[in-house]
């Protein structure tokens, strides 16, 4: 556990460190945030959130305020050549199913995702790190300000040129691609349905991108082809009667495709673009770095060492993985196949990514299910109005109990009990026979068995 004067420091303020800040502040860890900007990000940028991300910002308490300040994506317009319009979807809309309450990708821009994470958050803006030094009585960490803190922990978030990767000496393996750029921009348009993402195709590849960015302010986020012309001329090559009225953020992407060799490096910890950065091709960067947050910020909230090595153990495969999906997508729209814009895969959305087989996922059970250790936990009715999703919000440990009418051994007053009896549920969680699933604080099944006693052991493990 912490002292009075232990803290941990977050360099970065985007959603990554904004969520592992959430996480603590949940659990009454001091922190503090640092941005070495002198303000908030105010770009659309990473702008998809994936169903698994929602599941996140549902058990953070803040789902409705980013279902209010997002949509879903429009569908396509493409405008051919020949005068010619087609449309179609990227991916299908789902339906939502008892298990799957956020079944379709919500568009936030980046800006406003940052800012809904941070709202209650203290962040110190301007004050960025400049070295990092590790010893017997913590992290050292030296500000630009020429401020020198001692902290318990200490987590790089602060993306892919990070200062913090950089200070530890960890190699950042991968590649970026100088001749693969995109010109990116958030402008406010007149003369255009808002209605649909619009696309100009170009011989090869595409011309121009417009789409409408939900909120008032009539925005849109431009891509092109790198260009130097000015984007009110290369809106109107595209289609005279659209009308620039404004310029916001613009950026020059390039094509970077890189993960650190390790996550962890004594109490130093990597996260999101300071660990993985991504081609934006299938909105995976950001929801990945979220979701690194959200692993690691109730570990750092234990203080167990042994817990927190369950971190790079667990999120470094995860992101190789969603690297390699980002690449593949990439690769699409370099070759200029048919396929490019498709983002029909399941895996895009992230919720069956999972930890089997880890540190942390402990299957006891002869003839499990569908749904094992180290799965993400699914929502279901309960039958009494109450979602399975109400009883794990709230950053604690849950113990559900199929079918067991025997006393259980008493548990810590920090783990609710609850006694399964809803067939939804048991069909959610494909369990048959009695059974008793203990689902980790960032809702992952972490131990499923037919024993209390391996309840009881796998509590101490995650210092619970």
């Amino acid at each position: 556990m912490f002292t009075e004067s232990e803290f941990i420091v977050i360099a970065g303020a985007g959603p990554t460190g904004l969520t592992v800040a959430r996480q603590l502040q949940r659990y009454g860890v001091p922190f503090r945030v640092l941005e070495k900007s002198p303000r908030p990000f105010d770009g659309s940028r990473g702008k998809g959130l994936q169903p698994r991300t929602l599941e996140v910002l549902d058990d953070l308490g803040l789902i409705a305020r980013f279902q209010q300040s997002g949509s879903d994506y429009p569908a396509l317009r493409v405008h051919r050549p020949d005068g010619q319009t087609v449309e179609w979807r990227m991916d299908e809309l789902h339906e939502a199913t008892p298990d799957v309450p956020y079944p379709n990708a919500l568009m936030v821009p980046q800006w406003r995702t940052s800012e809904l994470l941070a709202d209650g958050v203290p962040v110190e803006f301007g004050v960025g790190v400049d070295a990092v030094e590790q010893d017997a009585g913590g992290v050292r960490v030296t500000l630009d300000t020429g401020e020198v803190v001692t902290a318990r922990y200490l987590v790089g978030a602060d993306g892919g040129r990070s200062t913090v990767r950089r200070a530890l000496g960890v190699e950042f393996l991968g590649s970026t691609h100088e001749d693969e750029r995109m010109f990116i921009a958030d402008v406010r348009l007149t003369g255009v349905d808002r209605s649909h993402w619009h696309v100009w195709p170009g011989d090869p590849g595409f011309r121009l991108g417009l789409c409408p960015l939900p909120g008032d302010g009539e925005w849109w986020q431009l891509t092109a082809p790198p260009t130097e012309t000015p984007v009110p001329e290369l809106v109107a090559s595209v289609d005279p009667s659209i009308s620039v009225t404004e310029v916001a953020w613009t950026s020059q992407f390039r094509a970077n495709i890189r993960m650190a060799s390790r996550f962890r490096a004594g109490n130093v910890f990597l996260a999101g673009d300071a660990a993985h950065v991504h081609s934006p091709a299938g909105g995976q960067g950001l929801n990945t770095g979220v979701q690194d947050g959200y692993n690691l910020g109730w570990k750092l909230a234990t203080g167990n060492d042994v817990l927190l090595d369950t971190y790079e153990a667990e999120r470094l495969p995860v992101a190789a993985d969603v690297l390699g999906i980002s690449t593949e997508l990439h690769r699409r729209h370099v070759d200029n196949r048919d396929d490019a814009m498709r983002r029909d895969d399941p895996a895009l959305r992230q919720l069956t990514l999972n930890y089997r087989g880890g540190p942390l996922a402990a299957e006891h059970r002869a003839a499990p299910g569908r749904i094992q250790a180290g799965d993400r936990a699914p929502d279901a009715p309960l039958g009494d109005g109450r979602r399975v999703f109400d009883l794990l919000r709230g950053g604690h440990a849950t113990l559900l109990a199929f079918g067991h009418t025997d006393a259980l051994p008493a548990l810590p007053a920090s783990v609710p009990i609850h006694h399964v009896t809803a067939a939804a549920v048991e069909e959610a969680y494909d369990v048959r026979d009695p059974a008793l699933l203990l689902i980790r604080p960032d809702n992952y099944v972490g131990c499923a068995t037919q024993d209390p006693q391996d309840i009881l052991d796998y509590l101490k493990l995650i210092g619970r």
